[in-house]
């Protein structure tokens, strides 16, 4: 009885019958929503097997949440938790949920830097060269990534219950980490944006740090705000990044969290809605 060959299968065989490069890229034909589903699936499983090849890739995913937790809990929790009211045992409660908010943050800067190397080792020529959905190779990409975020998460509160965070709202955990998950595929369609059009994956990665790194001092992560100069803290009122660790320390800890969910929400859409089109149309349009 012959039986059928798998979606991986087939796109694996026609990525090795693929052309190195694509001189310039055609018109899209057609493809179904059947289709790029099935193809979304092939590539996600492929992306799944290079990193089980490739075990290193992961370092990140579960080095950065230990590193920064024990950081600032250690370094920086007996100060700033005496200006809490609670030691160190008060900050481990504040700074843990925007801890989790960086999980996307970081995680996005990544799949700019590997999706611009990807451009310039071939890859992205050999799957522009199939008869697949151009979408579906970005929506995988975002998928795994989503998947190595949510990893990291695991770790960064197993990490916290070690050293001594109270989960007292399991739902609003669970709420957190969606919400994390949301905004942090929004700033990956960012970077696969900046991964297309920069030249190189150092300028990737120069541009995340310029742009985040004020982003992520200049927010309710790591400290409060109320002692920050009064231009700043109107900065930090509308800074994504804060809204988020507001949103997850309110949904976690018990607090109000309606007015920065929908400030989270409102960026999460906005990027999304502005990155994710073009980045498509420049991965298809690329040369």
């Amino acid at each position: 009885m012959s039986s059928h060959p798998s979606p991986t299968t087939t796109l694996n065989e026609a990525l090795r019958a693929a052309p190195a490069t694509v001189p310039v890229p055609v018109a899209d034909t057609p493809i179904s929503l059947r289709a790029h589903l099935r193809h979304t699936g092939a590539l996600v499983r492929r992306n799944l097997l290079w990193i089980r090849q490739d075990p290193e890739s992961m370092f990140d995913a579960i080095l950065f949440p230990v590193i920064f937790t024990l950081l600032f809990v250690y370094v920086f929790g007996g100060s700033i938790g005496q200006s809490l009211g609670g030691g160190q045992q008060a900050y481990v409660q504040y700074v843990v949920p925007g801890l989790m908010a960086m999980m996307g943050m970081n995680m996005a800067q990544g799949v700019g830097t590997g999706f611009n190397q990807d451009f310039n080792s071939g890859v992205m020529d050999r799957f522009r060269s199939l008869p697949i959905g151009r979408g579906s190779v970005l929506f995988a990409k975002i998928a795994v990534e989503l998947m190595r975020m949510l990893f990291a998460t695991a770790v960064l509160m197993v990490v916290a219950v070690l050293v001594g965070f109270d989960i007292t709202h399991w739902s609003g955990l669970l709420a957190s980490v969606g919400l994390s998950a949301v905004f942090g595929s929004a700033l990956m369609w960012v970077f696969i944006t900046l991964g297309v059009v920069m030249k190189s994956a150092q300028s990737v990665q120069a541009m995340g740090f310029l742009v985040l790194m004020p982003l992520q001092f200049g927010s309710s992560i790591f400290a409060p705000t109320n002692s920050m100069p009064g231009w700043l803290q109107a900065f930090t009122d509308y800074n994504p990044l804060s809204a988020l660790a507001d949103t997850a320390r309110g949904l976690m800890l018990g607090g109000p969290v309606a007015h920065s969910l929908w400030i989270t929400l409102a960026w999460s859409v906005g990027l999304t809605a502005v990155a994710a089109p073009y980045a498509i149309y420049k991965f298809r349009t690329k040369s």
